[in-house]
């Protein structure tokens, strides 16, 4: 019975064999696969960490700011732009909270031809339309559909509709809650135009 087992298992082999051979270039060495079962205890793994590098890795595993968080994405360079043009970054990357409604490239093109250059040229006047895309505070989704309107850093409100999706005036927030260290994103597709 024995002998059967092994002679069912050298049969077995040797068609892996020959059907491993077959399919792989043979110019190429094979290389043996190694499984090793390693056994590690807790209690030594964390006596190898101090508490500042493990603080460390907790502050690298938080959200961006939101300048960050925009500036890695390829969707908002008019508005990275706009807010270096502006002198608000170091104010956008402070510690807020800030709800920010971030207009991307496609909304500042939607605004007549010359305008997001003559705004660049007037810093005063582009820090007033982008401090009317932020309210202070962390405003989440669920919370815009429960008020109808809200003060922004530049002293005006904005209107918000929940009737079909969420509008901020006549914008559409078209990404909710997009986190940062700092507060909140809501993606929308027009610029925001102080009266």
């Amino acid at each position: 019975m024995i002998y059967a087992g092994v002679g069912v298992f050298a049969v077995v082999l040797i068609a892996f064999l020959l059907f491993r051979g077959g399919s792989e270039d043979s110019s190429q060495p094979s290389s043996p696969i190694v499984q090793e079962k390693v056994t590690i205890n807790d209690d030594e793994m964390m006596d190898e960490y101090d508490e500042d590098e493990m603080m460390d890795e907790d502050i690298a595993k938080e959200p961006n700011t939101i300048v960050d968080v925009a500036a890695s994405n390829g969707s908002f360079t008019t508005l990275v732009a706009a807010v270096q043009a502006a002198g608000l970054m170091e104010t956008l990357s402070g510690p807020g909270p800030f709800t920010v409604f971030t207009p991307t490239d496609d909304a500042f093109a939607k605004l007549p031809e010359g305008t997001v250059e003559a705004l660049l040229e007037d810093p005063e006047k582009l820090a007033s339309i982008l401090t009317y895309h932020v309210v202070p505070g962390k405003v989440m989704s669920a919370d815009v559909a429960k008020i109808t309107s809200a003060t922004t850093v530049n002293g005006q409100n904005v209107t918000i509709d929940t009737a079909n999706g969420v509008k901020i005036n006549d914008a559409m927030v078209v990404i909710p809650d997009v986190p940062a260290s700092n507060g909140v994103i809501h993606v929308i597709d027009t610029v925001l135009l102080p009266e």
